[in-house]
């Protein structure tokens, strides 16, 4: 069984940053690959990034603007997100699976989620 927690999502103007924290109950490395998803009002969930022990990954649309990394000592894997755009706007999830799996791989094939962090980008 693992843990997620989403936090450091809010309300930020369009061209700013967040870094978005997922909080692991266990060795995060243990539980690698860990995924970050989103979900938009009237949207299905898509893949925005993952990151595994060996490689990282973004979809096309936040490629160059953001960036995943994992910090062991804290159990926490981050987002940055930098020059965001009012089409970012979201609730972010972070995931993993019982299993190690791909990286990228879809949502369903996750079974732990995270309760979710709101995104806004608005001026």
């Amino acid at each position: 069984q693992v843990q997620l927690v989403e936090s450091g999502g809010g309300l930020v103007q369009p061209g700013g940053s967040l870094r978005l924290s997922c909080a692991a109950s266990r060795f995060t490395s243990d539980v690698y690959p860990i995924h970050w998803f989103r979900q938009a009002p009237g949207k299905e969930r898509e893949g925005v990034s993952c990151i595994s022990d060996t490689s990282t990954y973004y979809v096309d649309s936040v490629k160059g603007r953001f960036t995943i990394s994992g910090d062991n000592a804290k159990n926490t894997v981050y987002l940055q997100m930098n020059s965001l755009k009012p089409e970012d706007t979201a609730v972010y999830y972070c995931a993993t699976s019982k299993v190690p799996g791909y990286c990228p791989a879809p949502s369903f094939a996750m079974d732990y989620w995270g309760k979710g962090t709101l995104v806004t980008v608005s001026s």
